[in-house]
């Protein structure tokens, strides 16, 4: 027959993915000590079973799920191998092949015994007992009664270690008889408590006797144990109460499954996220609008507009209880701080923060979830995160927007309409949940770098707050107040130790990064830090101080140059301005006659307008 076994230590799932990649055979023995990890054969019982397995299936919560086949006995003789798991050379254990007329007899009272114990309650699959009243084997029928029977490990033991068919079915019989016993017992009692407690009260005194009495007894039988620790958890855990009549409805039907079935994972899996899910779990909003705007002080230069709509927010907060949260859009270029900024605003609200990127998402499924009909089925990656961090109420930061993709899976950014519209995303159903979870109190931020690559459909539903790229005074004041300490935190120097002028730090901006962020001006502060950190490691003369002329020795020549414009004008030599991604700057536009056919030959990496502005001027001249 199939069972179900669950393992979670690491050197029996190395034995099972051992065992899969060869010929899917497996000896199972049991431990002498459970709370132990087995290293030797000593730790095990000699006779075990040889299996083989039908399924393997990795659990999300941790652990391994496989559906084995019983084959037959086994000896276990000499142990070849001890890690990563164990191995052992074992004989195969043949069965004794003899009926006669007291085994007829025990065959039937076993059958009769256990059909009694089916109308006292005892659950068992419909097909279970069709199989058993086909079994004219004595020793498979005391096998798969044994089986159903809530044994401690050592009766199960002892059962697997009688090769004598007739007292193997005795001690199934003596087994089962007490079951029966135990079933009579605890109908009495139901039926005491039944007269006594009202409705409301009468489920869940019964359920808490049955416990009592099956742990005294030690007869729990695991699959209902796992959907009665479901069930407690269902209790103990605020849901609304749509979300838990579909959970009560889905545990009957666990109940009522095959734990072999893959259908029964399947059901598991959903009932754990229904249950895992923050539905009425909320943080705190911290209210106090002075030390939010310290946090956000403390964290970035300047981006005044964002740091004003954050501390509307909360005022607004602060005033009415039951708000929708805003969903916000920064828009600027790379390294300007649009991804840590968000992380800032959680700090300040005292919130969780979660991050996405959603650069190169094609699959609608990536946001929505796939439908539970699937095979490998799983949310969507909001309420995975949603899920994962545990609240209802996160600073929830969708990165790259701008680079979102599209092909015949679906669109993603149709997907995020419904996401970041506060008039519909109090109820966004995931495929897989399949039932409406409130993100209205999610604070959605989104980021991009351009806007135009944005559907205006996603755009309209979105407050764009754009970040312009920082001057050169700026970069100079965020060096000194948040990356030369940050970078010298985590190269282990003191500013006792490294120092930089404002000299030093301005020829860094000009001469060796050219963008409208900060991040390659923090890597080159890094760079020095390194190489000062280096210097003293190797007991060197470290420079103390960075002054202007230190920066070339230790970055190497320049990368680039700043244009000027000249003082009076030349012929044939115009000044223009451009626009870059790292920001505005000059550009020198030269003119050269020299003979030929009257023609205008343009030379360089031109747009339309350069080239408009070019015949224009030879029109007029």
């Amino acid at each position: 027959m199939i069972v179900p076994l669950f393992f979670t230590k690491t050197s029996h799932i190395n034995a099972i993915n051992e065992a899969m990649m060869a010929d899917h055979l497996l000896v199972i023995v049991m431990q002498k000590d459970a709370k132990t990890d087995a290293t030797d054969l000593k730790d095990l019982y000699e006779i075990g079973t040889a299996a083989n397995i039908k399924q393997m299936v990795n659990l999300p919560e941790g652990g391994v799920k496989i559906l084995v086949e019983g084959l037959s006995r086994v000896k276990i003789k000499e142990q070849l191998q001890e890690k990563p798991c164990l191995k052992a050379k074992v004989e195969v254990l043949k069965e004794f092949q003899e009926k006669n007329l007291v085994m007829d007899a025990l065959v039937q009272s076993v059958n009769a015994l256990f059909k009694l114990s089916l109308t006292l309650g005892r659950p068992l699959p419909e097909d279970v007992m069709e199989m058993i009243e086909k079994i004219d084997n004595p020793a498979r029928l005391a096998d798969l009664i044994a089986v159903y029977l809530p044994l401690k490990g050592e009766e199960a033991q002892e059962i697997l270690e009688t090769f004598d068919p007739l007292e193997r079915l005795k001690k199934a019989f003596i087994h089962l008889s007490s079951e029966v016993k135990n079933l009579q017992v605890k109908a009495k009692i139901q039926e005491g408590v039944a007269k006594e407690m009202g409705k409301g009260q009468k489920e869940y005194i019964l359920r808490q006797q049955m416990k009592a009495i099956q742990k005294e007894l030690g007869e729990e039988d695991p699959h209902i144990a796992e959907v009665n620790d479901l069930r407690e958890k269902m209790e103990s855990t605020k849901i609304p109460d749509e979300i838990l009549d579909i959970l009560k409805k889905e545990l009957e039907r666990l109940e009522k499954m095959n734990p072999a079935s893959a259908e029964y994972t399947v059901a598991r899996t959903y009932v754990d996220y229904l249950l895992s899910m923050p539905w009425e779990i909320a943080s705190e909003d911290n209210l106090d609008i002075n030390r939010a705007e310290e946090i956000l002080n403390e964290d970035h230069y300047d981006l005044e507009k964002i740091k004003e709509r954050i501390l509307e927010y909360l005022a607004v907060r602060k005033l009415k209880d039951h708000m929708k949260g805003p969903i916000l859009c920064f828009v600027g270029p790379p390294g300007t701080g649009k991804t840590s900024l968000g992380k800032s605003i959680a700090r300040a609200l005292g919130r969780k923060f979660i991050r996405i990127s959603l650069g190169g998402m094609r699959d609608e499924a990536e946001i929505r979830g796939h439908r539970r009909t699937y095979v490998g089925a799983m949310p969507g990656r909001i309420i995975q995160e949603i899920r994962r961090c545990g609240n209802n109420n996160p600073v929830f930061m969708l990165d790259e927007v701008d680079k979102l993709g599209q092909d015949f899976r679906g669109d993603p950014a149709s997907a995020l309409l419904e996401v970041l519209d506060p008039e519909q995303n109090f109820s966004f159903t995931d495929h897989y949940l399949d039932v409406p979870f409130d993100l209205s109190r999610v604070m959605f931020i989104t980021t991009a770098n351009i806007i135009d690559p944005i559907p205006p459909a996603l755009k309209d539903r979105m407050e764009v707050i754009n970040l312009e790229g920082y001057t050169e005074q700026e970069k100079e004041k965020i060096a000194f107040k948040y990356l030369i300490p940050k970078e010298l935190e985590e190269n282990g120097l003191t500013a006792k130790q490294l120092k930089f002028t404002p000299k030093g730090i301005v020829k860094i901006i000009n001469e060796y990064t050219r963008e409208a962020g900060l991040r390659n001006l923090e890597r080159n502060i890094a760079s020095i830090c390194r190489k000062v950190a280096r210097a003293i490691t190797q007991n060197k003369a470290p420079r103390t101080t960075i002054h202007e002329k230190d920066v070339t020795d230790l970055l190497g020549p320049r990368k680039f140059y700043v244009e000027i414009a000249e003082d009076k004008d030349r012929v044939g030599v115009a000044t223009g301005l451009a626009w870059t991604p790292a920001g505005g700057d000059i550009i020198f536009v030269e003119a050269l006659k020299m003979k030929g056919k009257k023609e205008l030959i343009l030379t360089g990496s031109l747009g339309d307008v350069m080239r408009e502005s070019a015949q224009a001027a030879l029109s007029y001249v």
